[in-house]
């Protein structure tokens, strides 16, 4: 214990976004240090990258690859390897355009000469042009100097995480890093197991940039955010490294994993690795603990948090209301190399594309979501079902600091649902203080969307939105209890299309009930969505039943019925499998769904029968064919 207020070092661990700093340790440390508690935030995804893809890294990778017997040498590592002189030549002028600081040699990548070109390349054949011309042409036009070779340069750092993948570590992507070993898992042993493995050449470099953290930087107290599954065999890889380097250091596993798949955390085996895991918002929580580390509170008066004792993992929950939202301050990215981010472009999807490319301020509008019904959403935990919204004037106070901060003016706002009146308040405020920003966030499309308030979000900096459309049925939008008609959909998005705002559609299939003729249906749509201007992109993605959701709550309102859960399990818990006895082969309806969507995304098809799109057969569409236009004839 210690009477002096501890220093908190805040972790990113890999892997999140290589383009611009997941917020959740901006956010916290913002708040620790408003309440004068010395924080420091470093981001170990972004430096794991860059080390392995620095000229010593390549090198390592290379004798890793040379070392490999010759069964387990695959296309990629033969790539690698034939190439390798070239690729440790122009490998720091690729990571160097992608962070804006060679912008030039953009015209040397778009040679299609000077990077070599591994398996992921072979992309670019799904756009060759049927008159033999450039196949990138129909996405970048002829000017597109910059945003081609920038695909280009991600296809080539794609290629050398598959080596990384194929050569070093069979679980390592750029975002989905050992996802397998956390997603849903009801037992720690595939954990354990990779953790007690020999460290690769990823984990090596893992232990060498968290141990210069330490010494850099000498907290007493580590927090280990971990958003996805996909980040948490490395954050407890760095928690191992800690707890052998410096066993005094407290650790701390929180973040959107720890909120949504650890609420009954019973495996003590975790705590071989951290000291504690703390659910959902985090300010209170870390205020107790530090206050505990500092010896002035008492174990038995810690908030949500879990911990072992004697073997056995406790959870104290010593009630003390939140930090209003109001009061949490204001994030700060001071310590993150923002010049150092990878701006990509992986996805020629619009709306992917603002995830992966540019470095983007996240800020939140309200804390949860001000609807929470939707009945296939985690509409029971905190960061859903506790809405609470910061005044107009402290949002925009907000945003000048970041961009007095930062320097840059794009925010990317990361609500659940942004609430409309929030919005207009925002937009307002933002227009009355001729405060000059872009930003783009997640909505839902209901009617308070006026053609009016589209346009005055647009003039405030509004570049895009993204909805939920989900299935687009009337009757499943009902069961879903979204709130929104088909008809609202397009009227709303197509006011944004009018105000000149990028619109994405987020689409589900294999929800509950679903036929063939209901995905046969949405698809249809779908289609006159893009072919009336209403929307500019969307995504399919296949219904995944959690047990925070109404429908995991409840399977019998939704005609389903649950798989049970392993009875030993003491880890994760989130994904439930269930049975819906309605006989739909949404395998085979999904693939239809994607391609018929990409093509409409490009202008493809737009006039084709529906059901040739799918691979299997399927009825005629029962949506009249011009429904989306009769709904958009009433709009205002």
């Amino acid at each position: 214990m210690q009477s002096s207020p501890p220093r908190v070092l805040a972790v990113i661990p890999p892997m999140t976004q290589l383009n611009t700093p997941y917020p959740s340790t901006a956010y916290l440390t913002g708040f620790l240090r408003s309440r004068g508690i010395d924080a420091q935030q470093v981001d170990l995804a972004l430096a794991l990258v860059l080390e392995l893809f620095a000229p010593a890294g390549l090198a390592q990778i290379r004798s890793t690859v040379q070392a490999l017997p010759e069964l387990q040498r695959t296309a990629q590592t033969a790539w690698f390897a034939a190439e390798f002189g070239t690729i440790a030549a122009v490998t720091p002028r690729v990571i160097a355009f992608l962070q804006g600081r060679d912008p030039t040699v953009a015209h040397r990548i778009n040679t299609r000469a000077f990077l070599p070109e591994g398996a992921r390349f072979a992309s670019l054949d799904a756009y060759v042009d049927e008159d033999g011309g450039d196949p990138l042409a129909w996405a970048f036009g002829a000017l597109g100097l910059q945003d081609r070779a920038r695909h280009l340069a991600t296809l080539f750092l794609n290629d050398l995480a598959d080596v990384l993948r194929d050569a070093v570590d069979a679980r390592f992507e750029f975002v989905r890093y050992a996802e397998s070993l956390a997603a849903a898992q009801a037992h720690f042993d595939p954990l354990a197991d990779a953790l007690a493995a020999p460290p690769n050449l990823v984990d090596t470099t893992l232990q060498r940039l968290t141990l210069a953290a330490l010494e850099q930087h000498a907290p007493d107290v580590v927090l280990l955010s971990v958003p996805f599954p996909g980040s948490v065999y490395a954050a407890l890889r760095i928690a191992q490294t800690i707890k052998a380097a410096r066993p005094d250091v407290v650790t701390v596993l929180g973040g959107g994993y720890v909120n949504t798949e650890l609420r009954e955390l019973a495996e003590p085996r975790l705590f071989d690795f951290v000291d504690y895991a703390t659910l959902d918002a985090g300010e209170r929580p870390l205020l107790a603990l530090l206050e505990h580390v500092a010896g002035k509170r008492s174990k038995t008066r810690l908030v949500r948090t879990f911990w072992r004792d004697e073997g056995q993992v406790r959870y104290t929950n010593f009630v003390e209301p939140d930090i209003p939202f109001d009061d949490v301050g204001t994030p700060t990215w001071d310590g993150l190399p923002l010049d150092r981010y990878l701006s990509l472009l992986d996805m020629l999807n619009p709306m992917n594309r603002l995830w992966s490319d540019g470095r983007w301020n996240k800020l939140t509008v309200a804390h949860g979501c001000y609807w929470k019904k939707c009945s296939f959403c985690d509409v029971s935990l905190d960061y859903i079902s506790r809405y609470e919204a910061a005044s107009a004037e402290v949002l925009v106070d907000r945003i000048e600091a970041i961009v007095r901060e930062t320097g840059q003016t794009g925010f990317h706002f990361v609500d659940e649902a942004a609430p409309p009146k929030a919005l207009k308040a925002l937009a307002e405020e933002l227009l009355r203080r001729n405060v000059a920003i872009s930003w783009w966030g997640n909505i839902r499309f209901e009617k308070t969307f006026t053609p009016e308030l589209c346009q005055l979000l647009a003039d405030s900096g509004c570049i895009a939105i993204s909805g939920g459309l989900e299935v687009a049925s009337d009757r499943l939008l009902q069961l879903m209890k979204k709130g929104v008609s088909v008809e609202q959909v397009a009227r709303v998005t197509k006011a944004f299309a009018d105000a000149g705002v990028l619109v994405h559609a987020y689409l589900m299939y294999g929800f509950p009930t679903q036929t063939t003729q209901d995905t046969v249906d949405a698809l249809e749509y779908v289609r006159q969505l893009f072919e009336n201007g209403c929307i500019h992109s969307g995504f399919f993605h296949r219904f995944a039943c959690t047990v925070h959701s109404p429908v995991g709550m409840n399977p019998a309102d939704y005609g389903v019925t649950l798989q049970p859960l392993p009875a030993d399990g003491r880890f994760a818990r989130n994904d439930i499998a269930f049975i819906d006895p309605t006989p739909t082969d949404h395998d085979g309806l999904g693939q239809g769904l994607k391609k018929g969507l990409y093509n409409f995304m490009h202008g493809i098809g737009i006039d084709s029968d529906i059901r040739s799109w799918f691979p299997v057969r399927v009825p005629k569409t029962t949506v009249p064919r011009r429904f989306v236009e009769r709904a958009l004839s009433t709009m205002r």
